[in-house]
Order: C-alpha cells, then sequence, then structure tokens
C-alpha cells in the first residue's frame, strides 16, 4: 500500500480505504486533474492533491471487463466510412444526370 501512485492512463487502481475499484482515462499535469472511471461508469475528476490523498494499489484489469468506449467509437469510424461510401455514389449519380443534358442546359 502506497500513496506515491502517480497517476498513469489507462492503469487500474484499487482506492484500499473505500474498496473501490477504478481506471485512469486521463492525466492533465498542467490543469492538475486527473480522470477515472469506476467499474459501473461512472466519470469523476479529482485533483492531483485529492489523488495523493488516497491509498492506492495497482491492479490488473479486472476480469470481464470490455472497453465498451473504445468498442463504440470503432462502431461510429466504420458507420462514416459507410456513409462516405454513400455520399460518392450519390456524386456519381449527380454526374450521370448531368450527362442527360446539352451545354444550353436543354436535355438530350
Amino acid at each position: 500500500m502506497s500513496r506515491d501512485n502517480e497517476p498513469v492512463k489507462g492503469q487500474w487502481y484499487e482506492n484500499v480505504e473505500d474498496d473501490e475499484t477504478f481506471r485512469v482515462l486521463s492525466v492533465d499535469e498542467d490543469a492538475e486533474v486527473v480522470e477515472i472511471e469506476y467499474l459501473d461508469g461512472e466519470i469523476e475528476e479529482l485533483d492531483l492533491e485529492e489523488w495523493r490523498e488516497f491509498d492506492l494499489e495497482l491492479i490488473d484489469e479486472p476480469e470481464g471487463w470490455s472497453d465498451e468506449d473504445d468498442e463504440d467509437e470503432d462502431e461510429d469510424e466504420e458507420d462514416w466510412d459507410d456513409e462516405d461510401e454513400d455520399e460518392d455514389d450519390d456524386w456519381d449519380d449527380d454526374e450521370d444526370e448531368d450527362e442527360e443534358y446539352d451545354d444550353d442546359g436543354r436535355e438530350r
């Protein structure tokens, strides 16, 4: 048990006093803020002073934990890729329509 654990993004910790498990989402050294996520998904911001007050132990990623946010981001990226392809198809259709008119704008 140590109070000298510096926050590391992606690392899991257990607060021994409160028996809470969480991981570090981000560390902003300039603002001296640590963003953490508990097992239940709750997100909290702590200042580094608070962080250093905790009695923390480094732990392995909890069993059965899945990073749902990362999976959602991957799915969102795939959706954007699909939309881009659809938009490209629409542009091709517009070009075909333009070909049906002569230079004066009259239908061929």
